[in-house]
């Protein structure tokens, strides 16, 4: 019942937060130049044309009023055409998104793999080597720009060592997809039991979700060693160290005190990625949501940018949810 109560009480802010989200969103990407009705027409179409299709698409009424027919359009679960496409927008993002989601859920779990281990040993250890190894990895995880790393990850494994495949989408283009079931590659390829396109699918993902592991990797590094840190030099864990209980039990519950401030930044990360990944997907021509929005807006196609940034708030809010719930569960101080 308190669980019940603590989740309702949470839903209760969800609505006015997807509103707030959609609204900030739609009158900032107004103000980006460019005439949709002009691109689709091409530069030589007449001005009576132009206002034509304006008029077609509700551009000629007021930004307001613009923004109440697209609210009643999203409540119906319309969230417009893409002129880009020629298709539905919520059909191209159901396409896309599993692709981003795929790299950025393996991408997080390469940075956990990396960012808690490396964080605890040198927590453990504070004037040890490889205290000062976390250190500097951490100050150079977050300095490198993750499009740059991307490139030289391709440069190094695929143009010198060659074991890496060409940066050239998801899987071998001489291979057919997989039946589309959750639209994950790597779950639909197992599901249709078609090994040669999960493997292929496997290869492609490697230098990608490399290249967003060991960038994010680097703040999990750092909230593991500074909340380390202080549980370590805490009161609970000097009494533990007293009473003689083994290193291994100390380090377990300084991990547990430390938890709730990593899987925030984990959380944070996730929502972060699903936005920044859009360069490595750029990079590696990966094809997914975050690609298909910075289009739009190149190309002043406002409902696939909108139908992202959608997507994205529902996904980050769902995950922020989880947190939550995993705050209820291992801090006593919340129930």
């Amino acid at each position: 019942m308190r669980i019940a109560l603590y989740i309702g009480k949470r839903l209760l802010f969800v609505i006015p937060q997807l509103l707030g989200i959609v609204f900030i969103s739609f009158f900032l990407i107004k103000l980006i130049p460019g005439d949709p009705a002009v691109l689709m027409l091409g530069p030589n179409a007449t001005a009576t044309a132009v206002e034509k299709l304006r008029a077609e698409m509700g551009l000629d009424q007021p930004v307001v009023q613009q923004f109440l027919i697209y609210m009643e359009n999203v409540l119906k679960g319309d969230l417009g055409m893409s002129w880009q496409t020629a298709r539905p927008v919520l059909s191209d993002l159901l396409e896309r998104f599993p692709a981003t989601l795929e790299l950025v859920v393996l991408s997080l779990i390469v940075a956990l793999l990396i960012g808690i281990p490396l964080g605890v040993s040198s927590a453990m250890r504070p004037r040890g080597p490889l205290r000062k190894v976390a250190d500097y990895y951490g100050l150079l995880a977050g300095a490198l720009p993750d499009f740059w790393l991307a490139l030289v990850l391709i440069f190094v494994f695929y143009s010198i060592l060659q074991i890496a495949p060409a940066p050239l989408g998801r899987y071998s283009i001489m291979m057919l997809p997989p039946q589309n079931v959750t639209g994950f590659l790597l779950i639909d390829a197992l599901i249709g039991r078609n090994f040669d396109v999960f493997f292929s699918a496997l290869s492609h993902l490697f230098l990608p979700v490399l290249t967003l592991g060991l960038v994010n990797a680097g703040p999990i590094l750092k909230i593991t060693q500074s909340t380390m840190d202080r549980a370590l030099t805490s009161d609970f864990i000097g009494y533990a160290r007293m009473s003689g209980l083994p290193q291994k039990m100390v380090r377990r519950q300084a991990i547990r005190a430390s938890a709730p401030n990593i899987i925030t930044i984990v959380s944070v990360l996730f929502s972060f990625l699903i936005g920044s990944a859009v360069l490595v997907e750029i990079v590696f021509g990966w094809g997914g949501a975050g690609q298909y929005a910075v289009a739009g807006v190149l190309n002043a196609d406002i409902n696939p940018v909108l139908g992202f940034v959608l997507f994205s708030a529902v996904l980050s809010l769902v995950v922020y949810l989880i947190v939550d719930l995993l705050y209820f569960a291992l801090d006593p101080r919340t129930r």
